[in-house]
């Protein structure tokens, strides 16, 4: 059961990984990545390192510099509500015997212990959110859209100033980086410790 999960999930994420078409566009050379923000650096390890780009991915495929940024924008925004999906359980349970921490006192052994509920319910989540994103990936070097701007934003969050937009762009993307690097580490702490938050 857990092989035919583990082919289902990677099935339905392939396509985060699929190439965006080639644009014919050039990209100015005084421009790092299109322009895009977060060319720094990550912090603290490389403080004021400007164009890191430690690959090289920016100088082999420039155009595939959106979808690159795209793919990392998503991977941060998931990346953050797993830390949080992960933290929360732990202390709040939704209401059903099956979620009770009497149930499942191991936020971990959830995706066992749910693998015939909730889990369908995630992969059909996971799976909606890569297919409505496939058109503009494969439209994304034709159009104005930017990476990561899908235009959802319900609470009028997003600054109209264009320097607040950039401050905000480099927020989300740093975060998304942390809780990129984060979620992996709080994973392999509960794995080691066998204990919940905070995983020692």
């Amino acid at each position: 059961m857990k092989t035919a999960f583990a082919t289902l999930a990677l099935a339905a994420s392939a396509s985060a990984f699929a190439p965006a078409p080639v644009s014919t566009k050039k990209t100015q050379l005084s421009e790092f990545a299109n322009g895009l923000v977060g060319g720094e650096g990550p912090e603290p390890m490389f403080t004021g390192s400007k164009e890191f780009d430690p690959v090289g991915f920016t100088e082999s495929s420039p155009e595939w510099i959106n979808w690159f940024r795209e793919a990392e924008l998503k991977h941060g925004r998931q990346a953050m509500l797993a830390t949080v999906g992960l933290v929360v359980p732990e202390f709040v349970r939704v209401p059903g015997p099956q979620f009770s921490f009497e149930a499942i006192p191991n936020v971990l052994d959830a995706h066992d212990a749910l693998i015939d509920s909730s889990m369908k319910q995630i992969l059909l989540f996971v799976s909606f959110a890569e297919a409505m994103s496939l058109a503009a990936l494969s439209n994304m070097n034709e159009f104005d859209r930017k990476p990561g701007d899908w235009g959802f934003d319900p609470f009028g969050l997003y600054p109209t100033d264009p320097a607040k937009q950039k401050e905000m762009q480099l927020k989300e993307l740093k975060n998304g980086r942390l809780a990129m690097v984060a979620i992996g580490g709080m994973i392999a702490g509960a794995q080691i410790s066998g204990h919940g938050f905070p995983y020692v």
